[in-house]
């Protein structure tokens, strides 16, 4: 019933903009991307790996061929993409999906949507505690369109405030977990000046509410400040009973809930004359798994490597590492408290860039360097991304050691 509710009325929507008059637009664009991969040697997934040849995958070098098409008129906006990609040693994977397919309709100082749309909320570069109804992963390598959502949604716009009224994922199963899951979600926007003010609320259809609030305040011509929180009653997440021991026959990895949530971040941009712009950011994500759990899991590590040097089935072993591996993936920050710092420079179509994400509790470290030319259709990218600290430290034993990229997309 809810997929048909959620249909009528994309439908109505749809035939609402049908009668505004408006030219339709083409436009799109073309990247061929090359990713080249150093693989970790450290970690359960290469300790899997190295214990039975096969029973981990490891990243490995590719190549991509991504094609986005655009397509907007008459209220009905879309975005497609097309993608071909071979990694080493593999055959051609091709798919495609629809990033955005929604019908909008113009009533003055209210705005509505309905279909498959990109809503993303929230003040931070590094981190966004209150990206409520996107959920968009953040610092990735280079820059692509995200898939939205799917919504109904509501706008108000005066000069000085703004309202957002959301019904996410209306025809999802109520069981959906994490950025599918049937939501009620609103933010409110109010100008100060040189502050922006905002207000966010969700009500998940399994994890209850969740509020939060942010601002971004222009406090010079060089510096700008911003800060964000949030409080959640309940996140989704996964977890392993702390007691488990030995080996297991199961993935011991279940979806589990986290209560009474708290994430915040604090931050500021200072930008010189000369374009050269500096970003400290610092945050706390209540989500992420706690200092305990993380011990838990080295424990977990080292007893698993213990086991195969007494002989114990090296298949059985394997199967349990890559099972820790898991863990790795959890949540957007490994780590409860991050410091991310950027450093970039805009000089005519050049672009470099030199940023640090640091994890206090392990002195783990991820340092990206890139380089970005800009032309009036063509766009070159490339760099390098590193993973680093401790033997211990958790973002050191990601699968990838290493990672370096270039990128070059033409724009039509």
């Amino acid at each position: 019933m809810a997929a048909q509710r959620f249909t009528m009325l994309l439908l109505a929507a749809c035939a609402a903009a049908q009668a505004q008059d408006a030219e339709p637009q083409l436009s799109g664009q073309v990247r061929a991307q090359w990713d080249g991969v150093h693989a970790n040697t450290a970690g359960p997934l290469a300790a899997a790996h190295t214990l039975q040849a096969g029973m981990a995958t490891l990243p490995v070098n590719g190549v991509m061929l991504e094609t986005e098409l655009r397509a907007s008129g008459k209220g009905i906006t879309s975005v497609l993409t097309l993608q071909q990609q071979r990694l080493d040693d593999n055959a051609i994977n091709s798919r495609a999906w629809v990033n955005e397919l929604f019908a909008s309709h113009d009533a003055g100082a209210w705005q509505f949507s309905a279909g498959k749309k990109i809503v993303s909320w929230d003040v931070g570069y590094g981190y966004r505690p209150n990206d409520m109804v996107q959920q968009e992963t953040r610092r990735t390598l280079v820059s692509s369109t995200p898939e939205g959502r799917p919504m109904l949604l509501a706008e108000h716009f005066d000069a000085d405030t703004a309202w957002s009224l959301v019904a996410v994922n209306p025809s999802a199963s109520m069981n959906a977990r994490d950025a599918q899951e049937p939501a009620l979600a609103a933010r409110l926007y109010q100008r100060f000046g040189a502050a922006d003010a905002y207000g966010f609320a969700r009500l998940g259809a399994r994890t209850g509410a969740s509020a939060g609030a942010a601002l971004a305040w222009v406090a010079t011509e060089a510096l700008e400040l911003h800060s964000s929180v949030r409080f959640s009653k309940h996140i989704d997440s996964q977890s392993m009973d702390p007691n488990t021991i030995a080996l297991v026959a199961q993935n011991p990895w279940q979806p589990s809930t986290a209560q009474n949530v708290t994430q915040w971040l604090i931050g500021g941009t200072w930008t010189s004359p000369s374009q050269l712009s500096l970003l400290t950011e610092v945050w706390w994500d209540g989500s992420a798994p706690s200092d305990a759990q993380w011990n838990n899991w080295s424990q977990r590590n080292h007893q698993l490597s213990a086991l195969a040097a007494l002989g114990a089935p090296a298949a059985a072993v394997a199967g349990n590492l890559a099972w820790q591996a898991q863990s790795l993936g959890l949540s957007q920050n490994l780590r409860r408290s991050n410091v991310f710092v950027r450093l970039s420079w805009q000089k005519d179509p050049w672009k470099p860039s030199l940023d640090l994400l640091y994890t206090p509790a392990d002195q783990g470290r991820v340092v990206t360097a890139a380089l970005t030319w800009q032309g009036d259709r063509m766009q070159v990218q490339g760099g390098v991304r590193v993973v680093g600290g401790p033997a211990a430290a958790v973002l050191a034993q990601l699968p990838a050691k290493q990672l370096a990229y270039v990128a070059l997309t033409w724009t039509f």
